[in-house]
């Protein structure tokens, strides 16, 4: 087929084989769901899994929703329309778990959390409890809105259905799933969708590299010469987000924040039984997630090489190279496999950890202390139909989105400092404070909200991959050097 006409083709080109394949994988989605969350009878369970999560679960868990959408998408687009810079970012994504490991899962089992934000309030006080939760919800609603975003995109271009369409789908049905299950629920079937990703990723990129011509020397040498293969850029240029100093501090930093001080992936941590445990499930996703990384990335690599030689498409984005290439070029089987693993991309979107911190640290506390835990459990599966709502006017709103993977790190690098700030204050000094935490987080926030829009709209150079370690070191600073003069009756850790 020739590639300028990619957008104008038809849609489906699904056979049944493919359809097969996906309602396989939804059927057995659903099962997992089932056996994992049917046993659910507090909060404890609904947010915890009881403790009873076999540690490897957890870790491909973890993966699976460090991956997303974005990542599944994303990646292969990164690759396929500049290069394997995004590569670097691993080495303080690397360094960031292992710090996260043994510094802030300790603390998270001694203070027995259900959220982390619970820490915040044991060691600083109800206000910063508070200015915690909200600033994980800024940052994950916008980020689940990308996530959801890039995977309804994928799966309404092969589809041929609307993005709305696709949106309010699979939005109802991850809201059914983990509303009946809870984190059990997302954990097991977040692991199965871990094992689809490997397999799809893996599999796709084998039938490309059988299909150039010429093999590995085609692939180095096309691929090579248009500068698809570079991985380190050491220039010192504080305006570049991509060079080696600024994607291994963004990625020491933002992994920090994310791994660390993030509801979504930690609880997926705290659902095993020991400390031990989970710090073994956190160091061993470097094993399992650099695979994968490497894996989406070099099929990037070979769709670029495979439509030099066969016709490049003409698309309005990079970020459906992904979407394009199962309509038009992979075989019935791989077509389904690579649709299933998107699907379950689409589904795996944050409502567990935003109905747990809403109802543990806002909602117990602030709205209604002495209900039943049969009434907070009621509340929570309700709030994860109501954030499925709002995620679907986010998702909607990214529409004029482009590079949907590097838009989903903008978005962390403006709050994740906020939150990395305190809870570095408060796991490494003994610095009390309470006031001081919610104002140095509202102003680290503005501070990097200003510094992106200069950036971006090119007043100032300076890469948004140095974002996260301004917002981190200033929300630090400032919290440290005010708070004793704010504050004279915080607990004490």
């Amino acid at each position: 087929m020739n590639a300028a006409t990619a957008e104008s083709a038809p849609a489906m080109t699904l056979t049944r084989p493919d359809f097969v394949i996906v309602g396989a994988a939804l059927a057995l989605l659903g099962l997992i769901a089932y056996l994992a969350g049917r046993k659910e009878k507090d909060t404890r369970d609904f947010f915890l899994g009881g403790r009873s999560v076999p540690t490897f679960v957890a870790t491909l868990s973890f993966v699976a929703a460090e991956v997303s959408a974005v990542s599944l998408i994303g990646v292969p687009a990164v690759a396929y329309g500049e290069n394997w810079h995004y590569l670097q970012f691993f080495i303080g994504s690397a360094a960031a778990r292992i710090f996260i490991a043994f510094f802030f899962i300790p603390v998270f089992y001694k203070h027995n959390c259900t959220s982390i934000y619970e820490f915040l309030r044991d060691r600083f006080g109800a206000g910063t409890e508070y200015a915690g939760s909200a600033f994980f919800f800024i940052t994950r609603l916008l980020g689940a809105g990308v996530r959801l975003y890039m995977a309804c995109l994928g799966i309404s271009v092969i589809m041929g259905w609307s993005l709305l369409q696709s949106i309010l789908l699979f939005t109802a049905v991850s809201s059914a799933l983990i509303a009946f299950g809870g984190i059990k629920a997302a954990v097991w079937t977040g692991a199965f969708d871990a094992v689809i990703f490997y397999l799809a990723g893996g599999l796709a990129a084998g039938w490309l590299f059988l299909h150039i011509d010429g093999g590995l020397a085609s692939v180095w040498e096309i691929a090579g010469r248009a500068g698809r293969l570079n991985v380190f850029n050491f220039k010192l240029d504080l305006g570049d987000p991509k060079t080696f100093w600024a994607g291994t501090a963004n990625a020491l930093f933002l992994n920090a924040a994310m791994f660390g001080t993030d509801q979504e992936l930690v609880q997926r941590l705290l659902t095993v039984r020991t400390r031990r445990s989970s710090q073994k499930a956190l160091v061993a996703t470097i094993l399992a997630a650099l695979p994968f990384l490497c894996g989406y990335l070099a099929l990037g690599t070979l769709l670029f090489v495979f439509y030099q030689q066969h016709g490049v498409p003409t698309l309005d984005s990079n970020d459906k190279i992904l979407s394009y290439s199962v309509i038009h070029t992979l075989p019935a089987g791989l077509k389904g496999l690579l649709l299933a693993a998107i699907v379950l991309a689409s589904i795996d979107i944050p409502l567990s950890s935003l109905s747990t911190s809403f109802v543990t640290n806002l909602y117990r506390p602030l709205i209604h202390k002495t209900g039943s835990e049969r009434h907070y459990l009621w509340v929570s599966r309700a709030g994860i139909v109501g954030f499925g709502l709002i995620l679907v006017l986010l998702a909607l709103c990214c529409q004029s989105a482009q590079e949907g993977l590097w838009l989903a790190f903008k978005i962390v690098s403006v709050t994740g400092g906020s939150t990395l700030g305190i809870f570095l204050l408060g796991i490494l000094t003994k610095r009390r404070s309470n006031q001081a935490n919610i104002f140095a987080m509202i102003v680290s926030a503005l501070t990097c909200a200003s510094l992106l829009f200069l950036s971006e709209t090119e007043v100032i150079s300076l890469g948004w991959s140095w974002l996260i370690v301004i917002g981190t070191v200033e929300t630090f600073v400032i919290a440290y050097l005010l708070g004793p003069g704010m504050e004279s009756d915080v607990p004490h850790a």
